[in-house]
């Protein structure tokens, strides 16, 4: 009995030793046999199915990497992105791992990766503004890639990340999110067309940031995650997800839904009956070493949602609520003699349509006291902007020293006595003149404000504020600010203002000292205002606004100066900063003249001189005109700087491209006369020398008259008409006459006249145009052809028809060889534009004894329909008759007199271009005649015609 155990024993073990033997074989010499075959099979499904550029520099294949799964392992990996982002890195990483079927590999058609294993990589997920991404670099599989023996294909499974930095920059929506220690786990059936994804993760450090703001910095998360995934129809269902940050728990439920035109979206996230203390945790993390230090106590519940759908083309985007209380709240830091306690916060807001026109808040409660110092308020609160209805009440005693070292907020300190008793309710609406009920006092005595952004304080802040309106009427409304002062850097700012009847603002005010604008800003840490500038008041402005607007100006008393110096202003009609070098302002009863005024705009430099009229009615009122004249100089006018332009990434990593994405914009409300004189100007590729002319900005419009100008070697007189309508379109109406000037140039130089004359590319000799043409611009600021409409004369004083293709070939057809490259001598050409047809007028001229007629139409995309007549010597009685039809790079030279009119191509505004024949009676609408009218400017010179 014993011996027969002890024989079956021996049995197991031996057949328990030769499977192990066999199992081990099979793990190391399976991968040493399959590990070219394998590798070479996801070469090919690498090249059959992705985009981007793959490389790595060495390969193995184990069991023993991520045991029991068989694992083809690249070192070294790196993989770039798609379109437009074809030579940046999407994923690199020390290695990456693909989990093999062992099945699939060894009997199988084609070898199945199941798993992704991806070690110490950096995902940098990037999408430009126009919205297109780098990631999308997966080919469709095509019948082939799904049957092909030689390859590999993806049944993922599972996917794996650790110790990785994640990168993701949508710059169309304006969100950065950088994860550093990311690590992921996700289960689940990828290639099914419904399937649940089961996730976990751990992130060291998030960071988060929205619009240039930071919301979330250096952040710990750990997230588990279930979501349904539907990718027939791009339906993501999140079902149960908690997250932590940093110790603040928080559940993330919803959907997201792809439609054809946008997105449907039902995110909620929420926290409830959290510790106030967790709540702190998310803070940024310079707040860390503070939080060590302070006690804190108290509930606090938080609440988000976004939901509805974002259809730009249907101006829909999703409702945004956002509540949060907190409750008991109690915030001592050791160093604070004083706690903050009785902390109390219910706050509610929505934002639907993500329109802040519609904001609706709801503090209905905001209080918390400090040793006896306290503060109340109520903000209830519909609408933003032109229309409002309100009612608050907020009341307050505080020293704010005590507020400030009872936080002991890193870097910042706060002093003063502020006193605030505001209560209002009612409707603001600024057209029917209503102003909430409102009696407030607000007063700050002593303050002083100091951040870690510079070293010194704004200090001895006193300001008194009384906002009073009785009865809810603007005639009734007032306000009055005495006084308002500081002290910065050693230099005081001094105001008083007093402002009664907003239906008839009767205002004072009075402002004396200097503001060092950029370190003002620098306190708050305020980015973009760089220079070193700032502004000295010493003004006294006092009137009714009626009296500015019916002329009793001797009823204003309106004097002082303002000068401003190295200043960036920036306007929505400027593609660039204004930086306003030197400015010395004076105000003189309804004007403000301008002298030493130096400013540099991009590459362009500008002096003024001159005077704004109705300035203060102007502030004062909505829709009032800014008169003025002004003398303008400049020694070099960069017009292409002020078109908008947006840049894009491009295949290349050390380029960006840079395209125009609108149309220069002109202010409405200026009515100002502009004498102008600029000895250079940039406009697109041409240079223009000695710039004079009368430029007058008018209701939106932009006119030159009087101009004069070098250009290509030759003078000029030009007359323009401009007017954009929105930001995508505008109207031109161009008139120039230039006596003399050399045709190559015209044509190597100016797109247009290329563009236009395209039959002048290898002429030489000198011309004259006398020219008129308006039409629409698209948002790229170039001419929409057929929307052109022109007529006018070519003066040909003495040209080189050298390498002309139409007349050669009428050289050889006709086997006259006089007629190639002829010289043509005192000819005027009359030409019309319109519907995208140059029609050309009858013209003659002599060649050798030739006596050539010309006469017929081009379109502006190359088409030909012309006719001549070839005049034999002596005479010219006899003639040969000839079509010309084909294109400019092809013409079909035939005998005979009979053609066909080309096509036009109507322009109609807001509908795509519409073709019919010339002879043909076209759409009733011809938007070209909705060009502002422009009679005033009227043929410059215009030459006497001559007879044939």
């Amino acid at each position: 009995m014993i011996n027969s155990k002890k024989s079956l024993f021996t049995k197991i073990l031996k057949i328990t030793g030769i499977t192990f033997v066999i199992s081990l074989l099979v793990l190391i010499l399976l991968p040493i046999i399959f590990a070219d075959t394998i590798t070479e099979k996801v070469k090919v499904l690498a090249n059959k199915n992705l985009e981007g550029e793959l490389n790595f520099n060495d390969s193995e294949l184990s069991f023993f990497k991520h045991f029991p799964s068989l694992t083809l392992t690249l070192h070294e990996f790196n993989l770039n992105g798609s379109k437009p982002f074809k030579n940046k890195s999407l994923i690199s990483a020390k290695e990456i791992g693909f989990g093999i079927d062992v099945w699939s590999a060894v009997f199988g058609n084609q070898t199945q990766i199941e798993e992704i294993f991806l070690e110490n990589a950096k995902i940098n997920v990037q999408v430009n503004r126009k919205g297109e991404a780098n990631y999308n670099i997966y080919k469709s599989n095509s019948k082939e890639n799904n049957t092909s023996s030689e390859s590999a294909s993806l049944a993922l499974e599972n996917i794996q990340i650790n110790n990785s930095e994640l990168v993701y920059n949508d710059k169309s929506t304006k969100i950065n999110i950088e994860a550093k220690g990311f690590n992921y786990k996700g289960k689940g059936d990828l290639l099914k067309a419904n399937f649940n994804l089961k996730t976990s993760a751990r992130i060291d450090s998030l960071s988060f940031v929205y619009d240039q703001k930071e919301y979330l910095k250096n952040k710990k998360v750990k997230a588990n995650l279930i979501t349904k995934i539907n990718t027939n129809s791009l339906s993501f269902v999140f079902e149960k997800n908690d997250l932590v940050i940093n110790k603040l728990p928080v559940e993330f439920t919803g959907f997201f839904d792809f439609l054809k035109n946008g997105y449907q979206m039902d995110f909620k996230l929420k926290t409830e009956n959290s510790d106030l203390e967790d709540l702190f945790t998310a803070l940024p993390a310079e707040y860390v070493s503070w939080m060590n230090e302070t006690k804190m106590k108290g509930t606090t519940s938080a609440f988000l949602t976004l939901k509805g759908k974002y259809i730009a083309s249907e101006k829909l985007s999703p409702e945004l609520n956002f509540n949060i209380k907190v409750r008991d709240g109690y915030v001592k830091h050791s160093k604070a003699a004083y706690p903050v306690e009785d902390i109390f916060l219910n706050l509610d807001t929505k934002l639907p349509n993500l329109d802040i026109n519609q904001l609706k808040i709801r503090l209905d409660s905001l209080y918390f006291d400090i040793n006896k110092n306290k503060l109340s308020a109520i903000l209830i609160s519909d609408g933003f902007g032109k229309k409002i209805t309100i009612d608050s009440k907020i009341k307050s005693k505080l020293d704010l020293s005590f507020v400030s070292n009872a936080l002991q907020i890193p870097n910042f300190k706060l002093a003063g006595n502020l006193d605030a008793d505001i209560i209002s309710k009612g409707n603001y609406n600024k057209e029917d003149k209503k102003f909430p009920v409102t009696k407030g006092n607000f007063e700050l005595k002593n303050g002083l404000i100091q951040t870690a952004y510079y070293p010194k304080p704004i200090q001895n802040i006193n300001l008194k504020a009384n906002l009073n309106s009785p009865t809810g009427n603007f005639k009734d409304a007032s306000f009055i600010l005495s006084p308002a002062n500081f002290t910065f850097e050693g230099e005081s700012f001094n105001m008083k203002a007093l402002f009664k009847n907003f239906d008839d603002v009767n205002y004072d005010i009075k402002a004396k000292g200097t503001l060092n604008v950029a370190k003002i800003y620098k306190v708050f840490s305020q980015k973009g205002l760089d220079v070193d500038g700032y502004i000295k008041a010493d003004v006294s402005l006092a009137g009714k606004q009626s009296d500015a607007t019916n002329g009793n100006l001797n009823s204003l008393k309106n004097s002082g100066t303002l000068e401003v110096k190295n200043i960036k202003t920036t306007s929505n009609y400027l593609a660039k900063p204004f930086l306003i070098e030197n400015g010395l302002f004076t105000f003189n009863q309804d004007k403000m003249n301008f002298s030493n005024f130096n400013g540099k705009y991009g590459s362009s430099d500008i002096a003024m001189s001159g005077n704004l009229e109705n300035v203060i009615n102007f502030v004062l009122s909505e829709n009032q005109i800014l008169k003025g004249n002004f003398n303008l100089t400049s020694n070099f006018l960069n017009v292409n700087e002020f078109i908008p332009t947006i840049t894009e990434e491009t295949d290349d990593e050390k380029t960006a491209k840079t395209e125009i994405s609108g149309v220069i914009e002109i202010p409405t409300n200026l009515d100002v006369t502009i004498q102008t004189n600029a000895l250079k100007t940039k406009y697109n590729d041409i240079t223009i020398d000695n710039l004079r002319g009368n430029l007058l900005i008018q209701n939106g419009s932009l006119k030159l008259t009087n101009g004069n100008l070098g250009i290509i070697g030759a003078t000029a007189k030009m007359e323009a008409f401009y007017k954009n309508e929105g930001t995508q379109k505008a109207y031109f109406d161009y008139k120039i006459n230039a006596s003399e000037f050399d045709i190559k140039r015209a044509y190597n130089e100016i797109k247009m006249f290329r563009e236009i004359v395209t039959a002048a590319e290898s002429a030489e000799g000198i011309v004259g145009l006398n020219y008129s043409i308006k039409g629409v611009l698209n948002n790229q600021m170039e001419p929409v052809m057929p929307s052109l409409e022109g007529s006018g004369t070519l003066s040909v004083k003495k040209v080189k028809m050298k390498g002309f293709k139409l007349l050669n070939i009428v050289s050889s057809k006709t086997e006259n060889p006089d007629i190639k490259d002829p010289d043509v001598t005192k000819v005027d050409i009359k030409t019309t534009i319109k519907n995208n047809i140059v029609t050309i007028d009858r013209f003659k001229f002599k060649v050798a004894g030739f006596r050539l007629r010309f006469e017929g139409q081009t379109s502006l995309d190359g088409k030909l329909n012309l006719k001549m007549r070839i005049g034999l010597p002596p005479l010219g009685i006899i003639g040969i008759p000839i079509k010309v039809l084909g294109t400019q790079e092809n013409p079909d030279i035939k005998l005979g007199r009979k053609s066909e009119d080309l096509e036009e191509t109507e322009y109609v505004d807001g509908v795509t271009p519409i073709n019919t024949p010339a002879n043909l009676p076209g759409p009733a609408t011809v938007p070209i005649d909705s060009i502002p009218k422009t009679e005033s400017l009227a043929p410059i010179e215009k030459p006497v015609e001559k007879s044939e």
